[in-house]
Protein backbone atom coordinates (compact mmCIF):
# COMPACT_ATOMS: atom_id res chain seq x y z
CA UNK A 1 0.00 0.00 0.00
CA UNK A 2 1.41 3.40 -1.01
CA UNK A 3 1.72 6.40 1.29
CA UNK A 4 -1.21 8.21 -0.37
CA UNK A 5 -3.42 5.15 0.04
CA UNK A 6 -2.47 4.87 3.72
CA UNK A 7 -3.25 8.56 4.28
CA UNK A 8 -6.62 8.24 2.55
CA UNK A 9 -7.45 5.12 4.56
CA UNK A 10 -6.51 6.94 7.77
CA UNK A 11 -8.62 9.96 6.81
CA UNK A 12 -11.56 7.69 5.94
CA UNK A 13 -11.36 5.98 9.33
CA UNK A 14 -11.14 9.35 11.07
CA UNK A 15 -14.24 10.63 9.25
CA UNK A 16 -16.18 7.45 10.03
CA UNK A 17 -15.31 7.76 13.72
CA UNK A 18 -16.30 11.44 13.70
CA UNK A 19 -19.69 10.62 12.16
CA UNK A 20 -20.36 7.92 14.77
CA UNK A 21 -19.75 10.41 17.59
CA UNK A 22 -21.57 13.26 15.86
CA UNK A 23 -24.33 15.01 17.81
CA UNK A 24 -25.93 17.66 15.53
CA UNK A 25 -25.99 21.21 16.91
CA UNK A 26 -27.77 22.93 14.02
CA UNK A 27 -31.23 22.58 12.48
CA UNK A 28 -29.73 21.35 9.22
CA UNK A 29 -27.70 18.69 11.00
CA UNK A 30 -30.77 17.43 12.87
CA UNK A 31 -32.78 17.29 9.63
CA UNK A 32 -30.07 15.17 8.01
CA UNK A 33 -29.80 12.80 10.97
CA UNK A 34 -33.60 12.41 11.00
CA UNK A 35 -33.58 11.55 7.30
CA UNK A 36 -35.52 14.61 6.12
CA UNK A 37 -32.60 15.61 3.86
CA UNK A 38 -30.70 12.82 2.11
CA UNK A 39 -28.66 14.53 -0.62
CA UNK A 40 -26.27 17.47 -0.84
CA UNK A 41 -28.41 18.93 -3.66
CA UNK A 42 -31.31 19.36 -1.22
CA UNK A 43 -29.04 21.28 1.15
CA UNK A 44 -28.19 23.87 -1.52
CA UNK A 45 -31.84 24.08 -2.60
CA UNK A 46 -32.91 24.94 0.97
CA UNK A 47 -30.32 27.74 1.12
CA UNK A 48 -29.32 26.87 4.69
CA UNK A 49 -25.68 27.54 5.53
CA UNK A 50 -23.53 24.50 6.32
CA UNK A 51 -22.09 25.00 9.81
CA UNK A 52 -20.94 21.46 10.63
CA UNK A 53 -18.32 19.54 8.66
CA UNK A 54 -20.04 16.23 9.46
CA UNK A 55 -22.95 17.29 7.24
CA UNK A 56 -20.71 17.17 4.18
CA UNK A 57 -19.06 13.91 5.29
CA UNK A 58 -22.45 12.20 5.67
CA UNK A 59 -23.84 13.39 2.32
CA UNK A 60 -20.59 13.08 0.32
CA UNK A 61 -18.95 9.91 1.69
CA UNK A 62 -16.49 9.67 -1.23
CA UNK A 63 -14.94 13.06 -0.50
CA UNK A 64 -11.17 13.30 -1.08
CA UNK A 65 -8.64 15.68 0.48
CA UNK A 66 -5.56 17.24 -1.07
CA UNK A 67 -3.08 19.54 0.70
CA UNK A 68 -2.42 22.49 -1.60
CA UNK A 69 0.14 24.40 0.44
CA UNK A 70 1.72 24.58 3.91
CA UNK A 71 3.60 27.70 4.92
CA UNK A 72 5.17 29.13 8.06
CA UNK A 73 3.66 32.46 9.15
CA UNK A 74 4.77 34.78 11.95
CA UNK A 75 2.83 37.21 14.10
CA UNK A 76 4.34 39.97 16.23
CA UNK A 77 3.04 39.98 19.82
CA UNK A 78 4.03 41.71 23.05
CA UNK A 79 6.03 38.63 24.00
CA UNK A 80 7.83 38.53 20.66
CA UNK A 81 7.29 36.71 17.40
CA UNK A 82 4.76 33.88 17.35
CA UNK A 83 5.22 31.32 14.58
CA UNK A 84 2.45 29.11 13.26
CA UNK A 85 1.81 26.94 10.22
CA UNK A 86 -0.83 27.91 7.67
CA UNK A 87 -2.29 25.13 5.51
CA UNK A 88 -4.49 25.30 2.41
CA UNK A 89 -6.58 22.17 1.76
CA UNK A 90 -8.98 21.32 -1.07
CA UNK A 91 -11.73 18.69 -0.81
CA UNK A 92 -13.90 17.28 -3.59
CA UNK A 93 -15.71 14.18 -4.81
CA UNK A 94 -14.41 14.48 -8.42
CA UNK A 95 -18.03 14.72 -9.54
CA UNK A 96 -19.15 18.34 -9.31
CA UNK A 97 -18.41 19.39 -5.73
CA UNK A 98 -15.34 21.25 -4.46
CA UNK A 99 -14.34 23.05 -1.28
CA UNK A 100 -11.29 25.10 -0.30
CA UNK A 101 -10.26 26.06 3.21
CA UNK A 102 -7.35 27.25 5.32
CA UNK A 103 -6.25 26.67 8.88
CA UNK A 104 -3.51 27.85 11.25
CA UNK A 105 -1.91 25.97 14.14
CA UNK A 106 1.42 25.46 15.86
CA UNK A 107 1.59 21.91 14.49
CA UNK A 108 1.46 21.08 10.77
CA UNK A 109 -1.00 18.21 11.26
CA UNK A 110 -3.37 20.36 13.30
CA UNK A 111 -3.23 23.12 10.67
CA UNK A 112 -4.12 20.62 7.93
CA UNK A 113 -7.03 19.22 9.96
CA UNK A 114 -8.39 22.73 10.60
CA UNK A 115 -8.08 23.57 6.90
CA UNK A 116 -9.89 20.33 5.95
CA UNK A 117 -12.80 21.18 8.26
CA UNK A 118 -12.95 24.72 6.86
CA UNK A 119 -12.90 23.36 3.30
CA UNK A 120 -15.94 21.18 4.05
CA UNK A 121 -17.86 24.21 5.30
CA UNK A 122 -17.05 25.98 2.01
CA UNK A 123 -18.15 23.16 -0.32
CA UNK A 124 -19.91 24.43 -3.46
CA UNK A 125 -21.46 22.77 -6.53
CA UNK A 126 -19.62 23.23 -9.81
CA UNK A 127 -21.62 23.45 -13.02
CA UNK A 128 -19.98 21.34 -15.70
CA UNK A 129 -20.76 21.11 -19.39
CA UNK A 130 -19.33 21.24 -22.89
CA UNK A 131 -18.83 24.93 -23.65
CA UNK A 132 -16.14 24.53 -26.30
CA UNK A 133 -17.03 25.37 -29.90
CA UNK A 134 -14.53 22.70 -30.99
CA UNK A 135 -16.39 19.87 -29.31
CA UNK A 136 -20.17 20.03 -28.85
CA UNK A 137 -20.43 16.50 -27.40
CA UNK A 138 -22.84 17.69 -24.72
CA UNK A 139 -21.13 15.74 -21.91
CA UNK A 140 -20.09 17.37 -18.60
CA UNK A 141 -16.33 17.20 -19.07
CA UNK A 142 -15.49 20.93 -18.98
CA UNK A 143 -17.12 24.20 -17.88
CA UNK A 144 -20.22 25.40 -19.79
CA UNK A 145 -18.80 28.87 -20.48
CA UNK A 146 -15.77 31.06 -19.79
CA UNK A 147 -15.46 32.29 -16.19
CA UNK A 148 -13.05 34.57 -14.39
CA UNK A 149 -11.85 34.38 -10.81
CA UNK A 150 -9.98 36.89 -8.67
CA UNK A 151 -8.26 36.89 -5.30
CA UNK A 152 -5.73 39.43 -4.10
CA UNK A 153 -3.31 40.20 -6.91
CA UNK A 154 -4.19 37.09 -8.92
CA UNK A 155 -6.70 36.77 -11.74
CA UNK A 156 -7.49 33.57 -13.64
CA UNK A 157 -9.60 32.99 -16.75
CA UNK A 158 -11.05 29.49 -17.18
CA UNK A 159 -11.83 28.68 -20.83
CA UNK A 160 -13.83 25.58 -21.90
CA UNK A 161 -11.82 22.99 -23.82
CA UNK A 162 -12.73 20.17 -26.22
CA UNK A 163 -12.98 16.60 -24.98
CA UNK A 164 -9.60 14.89 -24.70
CA UNK A 165 -7.62 18.11 -24.29
CA UNK A 166 -6.88 17.62 -20.59
CA UNK A 167 -6.16 20.36 -18.07
CA UNK A 168 -3.85 22.95 -19.63
CA UNK A 169 -2.90 24.63 -16.36
CA UNK A 170 -0.42 24.55 -13.47
CA UNK A 171 -0.10 21.63 -11.04
CA UNK A 172 -2.01 23.47 -8.28
CA UNK A 173 -4.89 24.16 -10.67
CA UNK A 174 -4.91 20.54 -11.86
CA UNK A 175 -5.38 19.31 -8.28
CA UNK A 176 -8.32 21.67 -7.58
CA UNK A 177 -9.99 21.17 -10.97
CA UNK A 178 -9.52 17.41 -10.75
CA UNK A 179 -11.27 17.31 -7.37
CA UNK A 180 -14.13 19.31 -8.89
CA UNK A 181 -14.54 16.76 -11.69
CA UNK A 182 -13.44 19.04 -14.54
CA UNK A 183 -11.30 17.20 -17.12
CA UNK A 184 -10.72 19.51 -20.10
CA UNK A 185 -10.02 23.26 -20.20
CA UNK A 186 -7.53 26.04 -20.80
CA UNK A 187 -6.50 28.43 -18.04
CA UNK A 188 -4.89 31.84 -18.32
CA UNK A 189 -3.35 33.35 -15.20
CA UNK A 190 -2.35 36.94 -14.44
CA UNK A 191 -0.59 38.55 -11.49
CA UNK A 192 1.33 37.04 -8.58
CA UNK A 193 0.58 33.39 -9.33
CA UNK A 194 3.51 32.28 -7.16
CA UNK A 195 1.39 33.27 -4.15
CA UNK A 196 -0.26 29.86 -3.87
CA UNK A 197 -3.07 30.78 -1.41
CA UNK A 198 -4.27 33.66 -3.61
CA UNK A 199 -3.89 31.57 -6.76
CA UNK A 200 -5.91 28.69 -5.30
CA UNK A 201 -8.63 31.06 -4.05
CA UNK A 202 -8.84 32.70 -7.49
CA UNK A 203 -9.47 29.31 -9.11
CA UNK A 204 -12.08 28.52 -6.46
CA UNK A 205 -13.73 31.89 -7.09
CA UNK A 206 -13.90 31.13 -10.81
CA UNK A 207 -15.54 27.74 -10.18
CA UNK A 208 -18.05 29.42 -7.85
CA UNK A 209 -19.15 31.67 -10.71
CA UNK A 210 -20.16 28.74 -12.92
CA UNK A 211 -23.63 29.01 -11.34
CA UNK A 212 -23.93 32.77 -11.83
CA UNK A 213 -25.30 32.40 -15.35
CA UNK A 214 -28.44 30.42 -16.19
CA UNK A 215 -28.13 28.35 -19.36
CA UNK A 216 -30.87 26.75 -21.46
CA UNK A 217 -30.42 23.47 -19.60
CA UNK A 218 -31.49 25.22 -16.39
CA UNK A 219 -34.79 26.48 -17.78
CA UNK A 220 -37.89 25.11 -16.15
CA UNK A 221 -39.65 22.91 -18.61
Amino acid sequence: MSRNQRDRSRDSDRRAQSLEQWVPRTRLGKMIQEGKITTIEEVFLTGIKISESQIVDSLLPDLQEEVINVNLVQKQTDAGEKSRFKAIVAVGNRDGYIGLGQGKASQVRNAIEKAAVNARLNVIPVKRGCGSWECGCGKPHSVPFQVEGKCGGVRVVIVPGPRGLGLVSSEVAKVILGLAGVKDLWMRSYGSTRTVPSYACAIFDGLTKTYNLITTTDWVK
